[in-house]
């Protein structure tokens, strides 16, 4: 096999060849990247960055915005938004936003995610012996869960391991617990239960219903002693009729409610009770 044509390559020219054209390629892209970004170049809000500054920068959601920045935009954009929507940062916060912006601070109800259940190791039983990842939703996909009850915290810590803010804990006894002072109703751990068990409601003492089970009362009464049986005795002992049963369970009207707490004497499984508010 003849190596002739290898033979009268110039090496040096070719690669001097090749590293033109690249050099030239890089250029042109350089000069058209520079050319579209001075094109669609958008000047920032320099209050949208002063706002940014006093955010928390958990990109919770709390908020409602998918992260900080389009929070900021809104507050300093859009009229109707409000500047204390950053419940991480606090009152402190808020103050300093509403001043950047022009608007009024407001008095937003303070709030908390509260964990419907109460059926622990020693108050529910279970179907068998969870084995798998350690993780609520591993747990739900095996035959809906290991616990009896369809509705209760199945104990895995999906909701733990979620929270950025370190407030909600698997406690001794096997059920999520949330920790009032250090939660700031972002909402992240109502996404991550997959038995949707955890809300957030007002952060006041008022009673709860620390249930979250539509089956009926013998139904409960079989897998768990702390369960709402659907008795209907806290509606009908209620004076200011703030208590209604739906789907078996009861449901208490924070704003009808007048905290007189005959409902939590008449209950008598216990299932409802009051938020622990820690300071």
């Amino acid at each position: 096999m003849s190596t002739e044509g290898a033979d009268n390559i110039n090496v040096p020219k070719l690669l001097t060849t090749a590293a033109t054209f690249l050099a030239g390629l890089a250029l042109v892209f350089g000069v058209t990247l520079a050319l579209i970004a001075k094109y669609f170049y958008t000047k920032s809000d320099p209050k949208v960055e002063q706002v940014e500054e006093h955010l928390a920068h958990a990109h919770c959601g709390a908020c409602g915005f998918p992260g900080c920045h389009q929070y900021a935009e809104a507050v300093v954009n859009k009229p109707d938004v409000s500047p204390a929507l950053c419940t991480p940062a606090g009152k402190a916060a808020a103050a300093k936003i509403a001043a950047l912006t022009g608007k009024e601070m407001g008095e937003a109800e303070p709030k908390v995610a509260f964990v419907a259940c109460r059926g622990d190791t020693e108050m529910s039983k279970k179907k068998f012996e969870h084995r798998g990842v350690p993780d609520c939703v591993a747990a739900a996909a095996v035959g809906g869960g290991d616990k009896e009850c369809p509705f209760g915290c199945l104990g895995y810590g999906s909701c733990e391991a979620a929270c950025p803010f370190d407030a909600i804990h698997i406690n001794e006894r096997g059920l999520a617990e949330v920790d009032s002072s250090k939660c700031v109703a972002c909402g992240i751990c109502v996404k991550a239960c997959p038995r949707k068990i955890i809300s957030i409601v007002p952060k006041n003492k008022k009673p709860i219903v620390k249930c979250y089970s539509n089956d009926k009362g013998p139904a409960v009464k079989r897998y768990c002693k702390a369960g709402c049986i659907g008795c209907g005795l806290c509606v009908k002992n209620c004076p200011s009729q703030a208590i209604e049963m739906v789907k078996n369970l009861a449901r208490i009207d924070n704003k009808k409610c007048t905290d007189c707490g005959i409902c939590e004497t008449k209950c008598p499984t216990k299932a409802i009770q009051r938020i622990v508010i820690k300071v």
